[in-house]
């Protein structure tokens, strides 16, 4: 359920200041244009939490495990774009722990699915 809150509080600060969330994300945009872009971000981060909602609360922990360790694609991908954009530490390093927390979530959950099999 931290996955799933922390996806849709991401997605909300994107709804309500996409200028302020993409300089938070470590890639500020500077054209109001551009904005909505940062909005399209939020509604696919809304599924995201909302697919972690649904399969926490119909007990699919194994398959949220997976989809956790897939989604490792998205710190990993965040923290290698941040840097090249010249983007703090401290934002890189947020991408980073994302992901570390991503992983270990990812396989707790997985193992934890199998126990729930076996029994």
């Amino acid at each position: 359920m931290i996955m799933a809150f922390a996806q849709g509080l991401s997605a909300i600060r994107a709804f309500a200041d996409p200028q302020a969330f993409s300089a938070y994300m470590g890639l500020p945009i500077d054209v109001e244009q551009q904005a909505g872009f940062v909005t399209v971000y939020a509604l696919r981060t809304t599924l995201i939490a909302a697919l972690a909602v649904v399969l926490a609360a119909t007990k699919h922990f194994r398959l949220l495990g997976i989809i956790a360790l897939i989604a490792l694609i998205l710190p990993i991908g965040d923290a290698w774009l941040t840097a090249q954009a010249g983007a703090s530490d401290t934002i890189v390093f947020r991408h980073v722990g994302i992901a570390i927390f991503l992983a270990f979530t990812g396989v707790m959950l997985l193992r934890d699915g199998r126990r729930g099999l076996e029994q």
